[in-house]
């Protein structure tokens, strides 16, 4: 069924955490896609409202205030602003954008909190949970990194894996330590409010694994269906902590609500906040009405490190209320990568959205197209420059502007700027004006399957079809001899530009908003797409102008040079400081315990439906012996056949993926999570051990 046939829709952009700027892989995550995706609602005349704000609270909060000496308020009243202000230049159409700090957030989530308590939903239990005992403070899930226990990354935090997306709790992760003091914590009494995530397993199960199976995204239900085969367990909903949202309990003095119970939340008191300040009814929008064809339409769009939150804890949560709809679609995007690595906000290796604005004003949309058509949809993506560079000036500028503006010149060159029926329509002009009429069909199903690339290439097509019929009429060739017939082909030119306007609308806003003006008409809606006489003849054309323009070598050069000089900067400052602590000492006994061999590697070959995971076939020396290794990134199989590894073989064998891994590999990892093997500078014997 068309998403169309429904009438009110709730969209949510993820919260951004209000302790730093927002970069291209935020845009690319989330606000670019949802914000094309409302745009295409309202031109169809939707009751929407699309909210967003700041998260400011948790742990990441306080983490930051602490590095830069100042309260978790100071922050959150810097980042905010900020953020904030990048969003309004940029241009996203949010209907407001509210912050996580304000008390209307903090009283509904403290309401959620006490229906799900009031009904006996929360699961009340005392647990040892870590405590650094030099700062004297339970240590919140951010506060503590560690090993993955799942794919034995370094640097995992206690509530989650970024390397492999897994969920964790703290007590999980291997060689945990405080961020606070970078010393093993202790494990320490306390209690909590746990939500039983178990006990609704077999409703999600249901809902979304059975409901949401041909709707959902398969990456996004690739990773709900991992977790749930996984089996869920429960999840405290509040922590140790002295900043966030106070557990309206008096039992609980001094907790807070978990930042994922009141984070999500925000969408609703952002709703809420916006209907006070409207006249509206906040409800109609996010409460179960007694019909429900009255029912809203809600959708979030996300990252997918925000997935298992917004399509499992939230829900729960929701479902738990009773009173609330669910989540028709979660169209979360993969991860954008910059230039050849990871988008980094800690290493500063990150197009920031400020600096864009500062670098390229008024060039709001190059960057919408850019990131648009290169949406990490299904799969992590990359940006680069020069591929932007390539985009903005091979295809927005000669294929887009270029036709637009060949139409308006030669319209005032020879008919001063009027749009003209001269001779009838030849065969040529029907198909044409025939095979315009199917790109919104065609964008329209594009955009309600949430493939938002493949949308904006069928746009781009628009504006192909009009290059490709000036050039084969050649209008600039045949005036002298037959002006009649030059008539027609602007005419119809003119036509396929007003459609580029009214589909443009969704991608490039203010682009679209210049053509309508050049055109000298008025902005139209999504029903008027497709049609082909959009203008009529002898319409007075306004002035043209160019839409847009080159992006230079220089302005490349300028950007990739600032990336290198963070990068070098990061560098030097990670010489002193980014070094991971020492681990507590052993014995020699429990080192001679460690079977360290050298072995070379026969085989090699990618885990199937995985990204990172290659298994590999080692002669041991002692044997040939299969290990599945998480270096998938780094190293192509068949670059790696014939190297010589350090492998640990007296490790328990473990299974991983269906695969018995019979050891580990002894890797070196720097601080920007690189990694490499830790072998011998000449060959050696296999077997020959490591001391």
């Amino acid at each position: 069924m068309s998403i169309l046939s429904k009438n009110k829709f709730t969209i949510t952009s993820a919260l951004p955490y209000a302790n730093g700027g927002l970069h291209i892989g935020h845009l690319a995550g989330a606000y670019v896609p949802a914000d094309i995706f409302v745009r295409f609602l309202r031109l169809n005349n939707k009751d929407v409202v699309y909210v967003c704000g700041s998260d400011e609270h948790g742990a990441a909060i306080t983490i930051k205030a602490k590095k830069e000496g100042v309260t978790p308020k100071e922050i959150i009243d810097k980042y905010n602003a900020l953020i904030k202000e990048s969003f309004l230049e940029f241009g996203i159409s949010f209907d407001i954008y509210h912050r996580t700090s304000e008390q209307i957030h903090h009283d509904l989530s403290q309401e959620f909190f006490l229906n799900l308590y009031e009904k006996g939903e929360f699961i009340e239990q005392v647990s040892e949970q870590y405590y650094d005992e030099k700062f004297h403070q339970f240590l919140a899930d951010r506060y503590i990194v560690g090993t993955c226990p799942n794919c034995h990354s370094e640097g995992a935090y206690g509530d989650q894996c970024e390397k492999c997306g897994s969920t964790l709790n703290p007590t999980d992760l291997i060689n945990p330590k405080s961020t606070l003091s970078g010393e093993t914590p202790i494990l320490k009494e306390t209690k909590h409010w746990y939500l039983p995530l178990d006990k609704y397993q077999p409703w999600l199960e249901k809902w979304l694994i059975e409901g949401k199976k041909s709707i959902l995204k398969s990456n996004v239900f690739g990773q709900c269906q991992s977790w749930l085969k996984s089996g869920l367990q429960p999840r405290s909903m509040t922590r140790d902590l002295d900043w966030g949202i106070d557990v309206p309990l008096a039992e609980a003095e001094g907790k807070k609500l978990y930042v994922w119970l009141d984070a999500p939340i925000g969408y609703i008191s952002a709703t809420k906040q916006w209907a006070i300040d409207n006249g509206k009814d906040w409800e109609s929008y996010w409460k179960l009405q007694p019909k429900e064809e009255d029912n809203s339409t809600l959708i979030h769009f996300i990252g997918k490190d925000n997935i298992v939150f917004h399509c499992i804890i939230f829900p729960s949560i929701l479902h738990a209320h009773g009173e609330y709809i669910l989540p028709e679609n979660v169209p979360a995007n993969e991860f954008l990568n910059l230039e050849g690595d990871k988008l980094s906000t800690s290493r500063n290796h990150a197009v920031w959205l400020s600096d864009y604005l500062k670098d390229f004003p008024e060039k709001q949309d190059e960057l919408r197209y850019v990131i648009t058509s290169i949406l990490p949809e299904t799969s992590d993506s990359e940006f680069t420059w020069k591929d932007f560079q390539a985009r903005i000036n091979n295809e927005l500028v000669a294929i887009l502007g270029n036709f637009v503006n060949r139409v308006l010149v030669l319209s005032h060159k020879y008919f001063e700027g009027k749009v003209l029926l001269g001779s009838a329509l030849s065969e040529r002009d029907e198909e044409v004006l025939a095979e315009l009429k199917k790109y919104p069909a065609q964008i329209t199903q594009s955009l309600e399957q949430y493939r938002f690339r493949e949308a904006l290439s069928s746009f781009m097509q628009v504006a192909r079809l009009g290059n490709k019929y000036l050039a084969d009429e050649e209008p600039w060739k045949a005036f002298k001899e037959d002006p009649e017939r030059v008539k027609t082909v602007l005419y119809v030119a003119s036509q396929i530009v007003a459609n580029l306007a009214v589909i443009g609308q969704p991608f490039l806003p203010k682009t679209s908003t210049k053509l309508f003006e050049m055109l000298n008409f008025e902005q139209q809606d999504w029903a008027k797409a497709g049609t082909v006489d959009l203008i009529s003849s002898n319409h007075q054309l306004g002035e043209a102008q160019l839409l847009f323009e080159k992006i230079t070598d220089e302005q490349v050069d300028f950007q990739l040079n600032k990336l290198a000089e963070a990068k070098a900067l990061n560098a030097q400052s990670n010489v002193s400081t980014e070094v991971a602590p020492a681990k507590q000492n052993i014995t020699f006994d429990d080192f001679s315990k460690l079977d360290i061999r050298v072995g070379t590697i026969v085989e090699a070959e990618k885990v199937a439906k995985t990204k990172k995971l290659l298994k590999l076939k080692i002669d041991t020396g002692i044997d040939q012996r299969t290990v599945v290794s998480g270096i998938a990134e780094f190293f192509k199989p068949e670059d790696i056949v014939g190297r010589q590894v350090s492998i640990l073989v007296n490790l328990e064998p473990r299974e991983i993926k269906g695969i018995a891994s019979q050891g580990m590999i002894l890797m070196a990892e720097d601080a920007d999570g690189r990694l490499d093997f830790v072998n011998p500078n000449s060959a050696v014997a296999n077997g020959s051990s490591v001391r």
